[in-house]
């Protein structure tokens, strides 16, 4: 689950979507009260860890001190297409515990390494305290990490854990599938000069648990990381991060996957190392 999951859209009048039937058992509809309870108490929860990570990083790096061209057009009406193009540039040759590193010392390199860390910080190492240590202490600059261990852990705890539907080591019931990915779609540098850069990622990211049990399925969610990073020996380190909801476009009318189809792609579907 990512940091910023927020519940679908709220009924309008203007749209309605057609559920086939409900791929974790029972008849489809629309959340019940009891559901609907758990839901907000889960996302106050998120809430809740969102604010301890903001509070961690206050009083973070310095700030850039020139603003980087952003691609617009010189009238500033639109971006030109060079701001959005891919490079076609191999981002990185090494990996740090399977963690992507060795970032180019550029904004393109500030750009896919912001990429990679919303990745990572999206994973379902997140809810491992172990793996969550490695994972904070890889991607922050020292300091930072020192700050926000602490923060983190108390954030992910034993009960915010369990309202997900998973144990105190980040497990899933036995027979089921915790899914946590973050998908990148694009990224913005609102800043670079010298050895700052702060950037914004669009995120689409998948979070639930697929099991025929599961009170709490595999959704979709939007949101736009924001990252400071420092080039700190030879790569580079996140001082603050951040992250709000959105954009989030008009859900589709797909047809919702079953548990097992779930689990078998997350299974079967690796994931990849983001370029700018």
């Amino acid at each position: 689950m990512s940091l910023g999951d927020e519940p679908g859209y709220p009924e309008t009048g203007h749209t309605r979507t057609r559920l086939p039937e409900d791929p974790y058992g029972g008849a489809a509809r629309r959340g019940g009260r009891s559901s609907s309870r758990s839901l907000v108490t889960v996302v106050g929860v998120v809430v809740l860890l969102i604010a301890a990570i903001a509070f961690a990083n206050r009083g973070g790096g310095d700030d850039p001190s020139n603003t980087a061209d952003t691609g617009s057009a010189a009238d500033g009406s639109r971006p030109v297409t060079s701001s959005t193009a891919a490079s076609g540039t191999k981002p990185v040759e090494t990996k740090n515990g399977g963690i992507p590193s060795g970032f180019a010392d550029s904004e393109q390199g500030a750009q896919s390494a912001a990429a990679n860390y919303a990745v990572t910080l999206g994973s379902t190492g997140m809810y491992n305290k172990d793996d969550r240590h490695r994972i904070v202490s890889s991607l922050y600059a020292p300091a930072a990490a020192a700050k926000l261990q602490g923060a983190m852990d108390a954030a992910y705890s034993t009960s915010f854990l369990s309202k997900l539907g998973l144990d105190a080591n980040g497990n899933p019931p036995q027979g089921s599938t915790f899914v946590s990915r973050t998908v990148p779609v694009g990224t913005k540098v609102t800043s670079y000069g010298g050895s700052t850069a702060t950037l914004a990622v669009w995120c689409n990211s998948l979070s639930g648990i697929a099991g025929n049990t599961s009170t709490t399925p595999v959704t979709s969610n939007w949101f736009t990381v924001t990252m400071t990073l420092n080039w700190n020996d030879g790569d580079w380190k996140i001082l603050e991060s951040s992250q709000t909801s959105g954009p989030t476009p008009v859900t589709g009318d797909d047809t919702v996957s079953g548990s097992e189809e779930i689990s078998k792609a997350v299974q079967e579907f690796g994931g990849f190392t983001y370029a700018r």
